[in-house]
């Protein structure tokens, strides 16, 4: 099958906000991997697209050190992609593309909308799937195992088709450095493209709000149990 990822570039959300740092959407790369599991030992390629700055193309090269084959980078400068406007690009990009399935991470870890992948699908008339957490190719039929609020179900999709994973998915490799010298000398079709105006605005980003450390009771357990009661009653009123 031929795979077209779509990944974005994100802050680390294990820094602090205001270091700048930038990587690869954790929900992208399990989709970008469980491709490239479902492809190995074929000749059939794992595509990327990113929108994003000009300075993402090093995240496309991480994803491209994975194994992928190669890459469309749509640079987009400035603030203002919001869902909405990432659907109709994607929509407009793969309108002239050819691919059976689709994949993109469910979310993405800045703003957590969750939205452009079913936003996606409807534009492009695609049957889809969401919050996937395991792929199998059987022929022309994609078997998606997705998460559900009362288990998994299995769904059988018709190629082409569109899908947005879970990181629950997989652990996604870690390139070694023979991926990373391949990615250099792979192919990125870069375009400047001018997005449509957002419907949505951030106005503003802040640090997660601190918390107040929690209690540790020491001594005998008779002890802790009756300090806890009584803390529980007096303090939290919660007995």
């Amino acid at each position: 099958m031929k795979f077209c990822v779509c990944i974005k570039q994100v802050p680390d959300v294990q820094a602090s906000v205001q270091t700048g740092r930038m990587v690869l959407n954790a929900y992208d790369a399990s989709a970008v991997e469980e491709a490239l599991v479902i492809n190995e030992g074929t000749d059939d390629p794992v595509d990327l697209v990113l929108i994003g700055s000009a300075s993402a193309t090093e995240t496309i090269r991480k994803a491209l050190a994975m194994g992928a084959s190669e890459a469309t980078h749509l640079v987009a400068e400035g603030e203002g992609l919001d869902s909405h406007a990432v659907a109709a690009l994607l929509a407009a990009h793969f309108e002239g593309h050819a691919y059976d399935v689709i994949l993109t991470g469910k979310q993405s870890q800045d703003t957590d909308a969750g939205l452009a992948g079913s936003m996606l699908a409807e534009r492009l008339g695609l049957p889809y799937a969401t919050n996937a957490v395991g792929l199998r190719a059987e022929g022309d039929t994609l078997v998606v195992t997705r998460q559900g609020d009362a288990g998994q179900e299995i769904l059988a999709l018709k190629t082409p088709c569109l899908v947005t994973c879970s990181n629950d998915m997989n652990n996604p490799r870690i390139p070694a450095l023979k991926g990373i010298m391949a990615a250099k000398r792979k192919q990125i079709d870069t375009r400047s493209i001018t997005p449509p105006g957002p419907r949505t605005r951030v106005t503003t980003t802040l640090e997660p709000p601190g918390r107040e450390p929690g209690v540790k009771l020491e001594g005998e357990a008779a002890d802790m149990v009756a300090e806890l009661v009584r803390r529980l009653d007096a303090e939290a009123n919660v007995l």
